[in-house]
Protein backbone atom coordinates (compact mmCIF):
# COMPACT_ATOMS: atom_id res chain seq x y z
CA UNK A 1 0.00 0.00 0.00
CA UNK A 2 2.76 2.48 0.93
CA UNK A 3 4.80 1.62 -2.15
CA UNK A 4 1.76 2.07 -4.36
CA UNK A 5 1.00 5.46 -2.79
CA UNK A 6 4.49 6.85 -3.39
CA UNK A 7 4.53 5.65 -7.00
CA UNK A 8 1.13 7.18 -7.71
CA UNK A 9 2.29 10.52 -6.31
CA UNK A 10 5.50 10.67 -8.35
CA UNK A 11 3.76 9.75 -11.59
CA UNK A 12 1.03 12.31 -10.99
CA UNK A 13 3.49 15.11 -10.23
CA UNK A 14 5.45 14.41 -13.41
CA UNK A 15 2.28 15.10 -15.43
CA UNK A 16 1.57 18.45 -13.80
CA UNK A 17 4.11 20.61 -15.60
CA UNK A 18 4.17 24.05 -14.07
CA UNK A 19 2.61 22.87 -10.83
CA UNK A 20 5.70 20.73 -10.35
CA UNK A 21 7.89 23.79 -11.01
CA UNK A 22 6.02 25.70 -8.31
CA UNK A 23 6.49 22.86 -5.84
CA UNK A 24 10.24 22.84 -6.44
CA UNK A 25 10.55 26.63 -6.15
CA UNK A 26 8.64 26.77 -2.87
CA UNK A 27 10.18 23.59 -1.40
CA UNK A 28 6.70 22.07 -1.10
CA UNK A 29 7.22 18.98 -3.24
CA UNK A 30 7.71 16.58 -0.33
CA UNK A 31 4.69 17.96 1.49
CA UNK A 32 2.60 17.73 -1.68
CA UNK A 33 3.58 14.06 -2.07
CA UNK A 34 2.81 13.48 1.60
CA UNK A 35 -0.72 14.85 1.14
CA UNK A 36 -1.38 12.40 -1.67
CA UNK A 37 0.10 9.53 0.30
CA UNK A 38 -2.09 10.45 3.26
CA UNK A 39 -5.15 10.48 1.02
CA UNK A 40 -4.42 6.93 -0.08
CA UNK A 41 -3.93 5.87 3.53
CA UNK A 42 -7.22 7.46 4.58
CA UNK A 43 -9.31 5.60 1.99
CA UNK A 44 -8.38 2.23 3.44
CA UNK A 45 -11.66 0.47 4.16
CA UNK A 46 -12.93 -2.88 5.37
CA UNK A 47 -15.07 -2.80 2.23
CA UNK A 48 -12.93 -4.04 -0.65
CA UNK A 49 -15.04 -2.32 -3.27
CA UNK A 50 -14.89 1.03 -1.45
CA UNK A 51 -11.14 0.70 -1.11
CA UNK A 52 -10.63 -0.20 -4.78
CA UNK A 53 -12.97 2.53 -6.01
CA UNK A 54 -11.32 5.04 -3.68
CA UNK A 55 -7.81 4.19 -4.93
CA UNK A 56 -9.10 4.45 -8.50
CA UNK A 57 -10.47 7.92 -7.73
CA UNK A 58 -7.29 9.21 -6.05
CA UNK A 59 -5.08 7.85 -8.81
CA UNK A 60 -7.20 9.67 -11.41
CA UNK A 61 -5.54 12.71 -9.88
CA UNK A 62 -5.70 16.06 -11.59
CA UNK A 63 -3.46 19.01 -10.86
CA UNK A 64 -4.45 19.12 -7.17
CA UNK A 65 -4.73 22.90 -7.38
CA UNK A 66 -6.81 23.06 -4.21
CA UNK A 67 -4.11 21.19 -2.27
CA UNK A 68 -1.51 23.54 -3.71
CA UNK A 69 -3.58 26.54 -2.62
CA UNK A 70 -3.82 25.25 0.96
CA UNK A 71 -0.05 24.83 1.14
CA UNK A 72 0.76 28.16 -0.52
CA UNK A 73 -1.69 30.01 1.70
CA UNK A 74 -0.07 28.35 4.71
CA UNK A 75 3.29 29.69 3.48
CA UNK A 76 1.94 33.20 4.05
CA UNK A 77 1.83 32.49 7.77
CA UNK A 78 4.09 30.52 10.12
CA UNK A 79 4.24 27.37 8.02
CA UNK A 80 3.51 24.13 9.86
CA UNK A 81 2.81 21.12 7.67
CA UNK A 82 1.48 19.09 10.60
CA UNK A 83 -1.39 21.61 10.71
CA UNK A 84 -1.72 22.30 6.97
CA UNK A 85 -1.96 18.62 6.04
CA UNK A 86 -5.46 18.23 7.52
CA UNK A 87 -7.24 20.88 5.41
CA UNK A 88 -5.12 19.89 2.39
CA UNK A 89 -6.26 16.26 2.56
CA UNK A 90 -9.83 17.24 3.42
CA UNK A 91 -10.17 19.67 0.51
CA UNK A 92 -9.21 17.04 -2.03
CA UNK A 93 -11.42 14.36 -0.49
CA UNK A 94 -14.35 16.78 -0.50
CA UNK A 95 -13.59 17.75 -4.10
CA UNK A 96 -13.40 14.10 -5.18
CA UNK A 97 -16.71 13.35 -3.48
CA UNK A 98 -18.40 16.25 -5.23
CA UNK A 99 -17.12 15.10 -8.64
CA UNK A 100 -18.47 11.60 -8.10
CA UNK A 101 -21.89 12.99 -7.26
CA UNK A 102 -21.72 15.48 -10.17
CA UNK A 103 -20.96 12.64 -12.57
CA UNK A 104 -23.99 10.78 -11.28
CA UNK A 105 -26.26 13.77 -11.76
CA UNK A 106 -24.84 14.48 -15.23
CA UNK A 107 -24.85 10.80 -16.29
CA UNK A 108 -21.20 11.27 -17.31
CA UNK A 109 -19.36 8.18 -18.52
CA UNK A 110 -15.83 9.60 -18.35
CA UNK A 111 -13.72 12.18 -16.53
CA UNK A 112 -10.09 13.03 -17.25
CA UNK A 113 -10.08 10.30 -19.85
CA UNK A 114 -11.11 7.60 -17.40
CA UNK A 115 -14.45 5.91 -16.87
CA UNK A 116 -16.48 7.39 -14.02
CA UNK A 117 -17.12 5.42 -10.83
CA UNK A 118 -20.74 4.63 -11.60
CA UNK A 119 -19.76 3.54 -15.11
CA UNK A 120 -16.89 1.34 -13.86
CA UNK A 121 -18.80 -0.14 -10.92
CA UNK A 122 -22.41 0.98 -10.56
CA UNK A 123 -24.59 3.78 -9.21
CA UNK A 124 -24.78 2.34 -5.70
CA UNK A 125 -21.00 2.13 -5.42
CA UNK A 126 -20.67 5.72 -6.64
CA UNK A 127 -23.20 6.98 -4.08
CA UNK A 128 -21.51 5.04 -1.30
CA UNK A 129 -18.02 6.20 -2.28
CA UNK A 130 -19.10 9.84 -2.48
CA UNK A 131 -20.62 9.63 0.98
CA UNK A 132 -17.55 7.77 2.25
CA UNK A 133 -15.22 10.50 0.99
CA UNK A 134 -17.39 13.22 2.53
CA UNK A 135 -17.14 11.35 5.82
CA UNK A 136 -13.36 11.01 5.51
CA UNK A 137 -13.04 14.74 4.87
CA UNK A 138 -15.03 15.47 8.01
CA UNK A 139 -12.92 13.06 10.05
CA UNK A 140 -9.75 14.71 8.75
CA UNK A 141 -11.00 18.12 9.84
CA UNK A 142 -11.80 16.73 13.29
CA UNK A 143 -8.02 16.42 13.73
CA UNK A 144 -7.64 20.20 13.36
CA UNK A 145 -8.11 22.10 16.67
CA UNK A 146 -9.14 25.42 15.08
CA UNK A 147 -12.95 25.27 14.78
CA UNK A 148 -12.98 27.89 12.04
CA UNK A 149 -11.52 25.38 9.58
CA UNK A 150 -14.40 22.95 9.67
CA UNK A 151 -16.70 25.98 9.45
CA UNK A 152 -15.06 27.01 6.16
CA UNK A 153 -15.55 23.51 4.76
CA UNK A 154 -19.10 22.99 5.99
CA UNK A 155 -20.07 26.32 4.43
CA UNK A 156 -18.46 25.26 1.14
CA UNK A 157 -20.15 21.84 1.15
CA UNK A 158 -23.54 23.41 1.85
CA UNK A 159 -23.13 25.92 -0.98
CA UNK A 160 -22.01 23.21 -3.40
CA UNK A 161 -25.15 21.17 -2.77
CA UNK A 162 -27.35 24.26 -3.08
CA UNK A 163 -25.64 25.16 -6.34
CA UNK A 164 -26.66 21.88 -7.91
CA UNK A 165 -30.29 22.82 -7.41
CA UNK A 166 -30.01 26.29 -8.96
CA UNK A 167 -29.37 25.79 -12.67
CA UNK A 168 -29.04 28.62 -15.17
CA UNK A 169 -32.45 28.77 -16.81
CA UNK A 170 -32.23 31.72 -19.23
CA UNK A 171 -29.95 33.22 -21.84
CA UNK A 172 -31.56 36.67 -21.98
CA UNK A 173 -31.47 39.37 -20.78
CA UNK A 174 -27.71 39.26 -20.36
CA UNK A 175 -27.69 40.77 -16.84
CA UNK A 176 -30.11 38.19 -15.47
CA UNK A 177 -28.56 35.23 -17.28
CA UNK A 178 -25.01 36.12 -16.24
CA UNK A 179 -26.12 36.72 -12.64
CA UNK A 180 -27.64 33.23 -12.57
CA UNK A 181 -24.44 31.79 -14.06
CA UNK A 182 -22.12 33.54 -11.60
CA UNK A 183 -24.28 32.45 -8.67
CA UNK A 184 -24.14 28.88 -9.97
CA UNK A 185 -20.36 28.69 -10.42
CA UNK A 186 -19.72 30.49 -7.14
CA UNK A 187 -21.50 27.64 -5.37
CA UNK A 188 -20.35 24.86 -7.69
CA UNK A 189 -16.63 25.67 -7.79
CA UNK A 190 -15.42 28.92 -6.26
CA UNK A 191 -16.41 28.23 -2.65
CA UNK A 192 -14.05 25.25 -2.46
CA UNK A 193 -11.11 27.32 -3.74
CA UNK A 194 -12.06 29.94 -1.16
CA UNK A 195 -12.15 27.37 1.66
CA UNK A 196 -8.73 26.03 0.61
CA UNK A 197 -7.08 29.44 0.81
CA UNK A 198 -8.78 30.51 4.05
CA UNK A 199 -8.01 27.26 5.86
CA UNK A 200 -4.35 27.24 4.76
CA UNK A 201 -3.60 30.66 6.21
CA UNK A 202 -5.85 30.20 9.25
CA UNK A 203 -4.02 27.09 10.51
CA UNK A 204 -0.70 28.90 10.15
CA UNK A 205 -1.48 31.99 12.18
CA UNK A 206 -3.00 34.47 9.75
CA UNK A 207 -5.19 37.23 11.14
CA UNK A 208 -8.73 37.95 9.99
CA UNK A 209 -7.65 40.51 7.39
CA UNK A 210 -5.35 38.16 5.53
CA UNK A 211 -7.83 35.28 5.86
CA UNK A 212 -10.46 37.47 4.19
CA UNK A 213 -8.00 38.56 1.49
CA UNK A 214 -7.01 35.01 0.67
CA UNK A 215 -10.66 34.01 0.69
CA UNK A 216 -11.31 36.63 -1.97
CA UNK A 217 -8.30 35.43 -3.94
CA UNK A 218 -9.51 31.83 -3.82
CA UNK A 219 -13.08 32.69 -4.73
CA UNK A 220 -12.12 34.81 -7.73
CA UNK A 221 -9.61 32.17 -8.85
CA UNK A 222 -12.32 29.52 -8.60
CA UNK A 223 -14.68 31.65 -10.68
CA UNK A 224 -12.01 31.98 -13.39
CA UNK A 225 -11.31 28.24 -13.19
CA UNK A 226 -14.94 27.33 -13.89
CA UNK A 227 -15.30 29.89 -16.68
CA UNK A 228 -12.23 28.42 -18.39
CA UNK A 229 -13.60 24.92 -17.80
CA UNK A 230 -16.80 25.92 -19.58
CA UNK A 231 -14.80 27.41 -22.45
CA UNK A 232 -12.74 24.23 -22.81
CA UNK A 233 -15.94 22.20 -23.02
CA UNK A 234 -16.45 23.86 -26.41
CA UNK A 235 -12.89 24.32 -27.67
CA UNK A 236 -10.71 21.37 -26.69
CA UNK A 237 -10.43 17.98 -28.32
CA UNK A 238 -12.15 15.10 -26.58
CA UNK A 239 -8.79 13.36 -26.16
CA UNK A 240 -7.55 16.27 -24.04
CA UNK A 241 -10.79 16.90 -22.16
CA UNK A 242 -11.31 13.26 -21.28
CA UNK A 243 -15.01 13.71 -22.08
CA UNK A 244 -17.11 14.53 -25.16
CA UNK A 245 -16.74 18.03 -26.65
CA UNK A 246 -19.81 20.20 -26.15
CA UNK A 247 -21.09 18.08 -23.30
CA UNK A 248 -22.69 21.09 -21.57
CA UNK A 249 -24.64 21.97 -24.71
CA UNK A 250 -25.59 18.34 -25.17
CA UNK A 251 -27.04 18.30 -21.65
CA UNK A 252 -28.82 21.62 -22.07
CA UNK A 253 -26.52 23.40 -19.59
CA UNK A 254 -26.23 27.15 -20.18
CA UNK A 255 -22.71 28.52 -19.62
CA UNK A 256 -21.02 31.88 -20.06
CA UNK A 257 -19.73 31.47 -23.66
CA UNK A 258 -23.30 30.86 -24.81
CA UNK A 259 -24.66 33.77 -22.74
CA UNK A 260 -22.03 36.14 -24.19
CA UNK A 261 -22.66 34.86 -27.72
CA UNK A 262 -26.42 35.37 -27.56
CA UNK A 263 -25.92 38.89 -26.24
CA UNK A 264 -23.56 39.72 -29.11
CA UNK A 265 -25.31 38.01 -32.01
CA UNK A 266 -28.68 38.42 -33.69
CA UNK A 267 -28.34 35.08 -35.48
CA UNK A 268 -31.68 33.33 -34.81
CA UNK A 269 -30.00 29.93 -34.99
CA UNK A 270 -28.34 30.59 -31.63
CA UNK A 271 -31.67 30.98 -29.85
CA UNK A 272 -33.27 28.14 -31.78
CA UNK A 273 -30.53 25.63 -31.02
CA UNK A 274 -30.29 26.31 -27.29
CA UNK A 275 -33.88 25.51 -26.38
CA UNK A 276 -33.20 22.44 -24.24
CA UNK A 277 -30.53 19.77 -24.85
CA UNK A 278 -28.76 20.08 -28.21
CA UNK A 279 -28.76 17.03 -30.51
CA UNK A 280 -25.33 15.59 -31.32
CA UNK A 281 -25.62 16.56 -34.99
CA UNK A 282 -26.05 20.26 -34.06
CA UNK A 283 -23.20 20.54 -31.54
CA UNK A 284 -20.47 21.52 -34.01
CA UNK A 285 -22.70 24.12 -35.68
CA UNK A 286 -23.67 25.71 -32.36
CA UNK A 287 -20.06 25.87 -31.15
CA UNK A 288 -19.07 27.56 -34.43
CA UNK A 289 -21.85 30.12 -33.95
CA UNK A 290 -20.69 30.80 -30.37
CA UNK A 291 -17.09 31.28 -31.50
CA UNK A 292 -18.07 33.54 -34.42
CA UNK A 293 -20.23 35.67 -32.12
CA UNK A 294 -17.28 36.26 -29.78
CA UNK A 295 -18.62 34.18 -26.89
CA UNK A 296 -15.29 32.45 -26.25
CA UNK A 297 -13.22 35.64 -26.41
CA UNK A 298 -15.63 37.52 -24.15
CA UNK A 299 -15.62 34.69 -21.62
CA UNK A 300 -11.83 34.72 -21.45
CA UNK A 301 -12.11 38.46 -20.81
CA UNK A 302 -14.43 37.79 -17.88
CA UNK A 303 -12.01 35.18 -16.51
CA UNK A 304 -9.15 37.67 -16.73
CA UNK A 305 -11.21 40.18 -14.76
CA UNK A 306 -11.64 37.56 -12.02
CA UNK A 307 -7.87 36.99 -11.97
CA UNK A 308 -7.19 40.72 -11.67
CA UNK A 309 -9.50 40.95 -8.65
CA UNK A 310 -7.88 37.86 -7.12
CA UNK A 311 -4.35 39.26 -7.34
CA UNK A 312 -5.43 42.72 -6.16
CA UNK A 313 -6.84 41.16 -2.98
CA UNK A 314 -3.55 39.57 -1.90
CA UNK A 315 -1.06 42.14 -3.16
CA UNK A 316 -0.91 44.06 0.17
CA UNK A 317 -0.17 40.85 2.11
CA UNK A 318 2.03 38.57 0.00
CA UNK A 319 5.81 38.78 -0.11
CA UNK A 320 7.35 38.90 -3.62
CA UNK A 321 8.02 35.15 -3.87
CA UNK A 322 4.53 34.09 -2.81
CA UNK A 323 2.91 36.80 -4.95
CA UNK A 324 4.88 35.63 -7.98
CA UNK A 325 3.97 32.03 -7.20
CA UNK A 326 0.27 32.78 -6.83
CA UNK A 327 0.45 34.77 -10.07
CA UNK A 328 1.83 31.63 -11.71
CA UNK A 329 -1.10 29.66 -10.30
CA UNK A 330 -3.54 32.13 -11.85
CA UNK A 331 -1.70 31.78 -15.14
CA UNK A 332 -2.05 28.00 -14.99
CA UNK A 333 -5.79 28.38 -14.42
CA UNK A 334 -6.24 30.89 -17.23
CA UNK A 335 -4.19 29.02 -19.82
CA UNK A 336 -4.83 25.40 -18.93
CA UNK A 337 -6.02 22.94 -21.54
CA UNK A 338 -7.93 20.49 -19.32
Amino acid sequence: MTHFAATASDNTIQSRGRVSDILERTCLRDDFVAVERTMLERISSRSEVLHDAGVYTVRAGGKRLRVLLVLLAARMGTYDFTRAVHPAVAIELLHAASLIHDDLVDHATSRRGQATIHHTWDRNVALALGDFLFGLAARELANEPDPRIIGFYVHAAQRMVEGELHPVTQILPFEDASAQYFRKISAKTAVLFEAACKSGIAVCGGDERIIAALGTFGHELGMAFQIVDDILDMTEAASILGKPVGNDLREGTITLPLIHAVQRSSDPRLRKLVVGPVPDEDIATLIELIVDAGGIEASYGTARECIERALAAIEPFADPLIYRTLTDVTDIVLHRRS
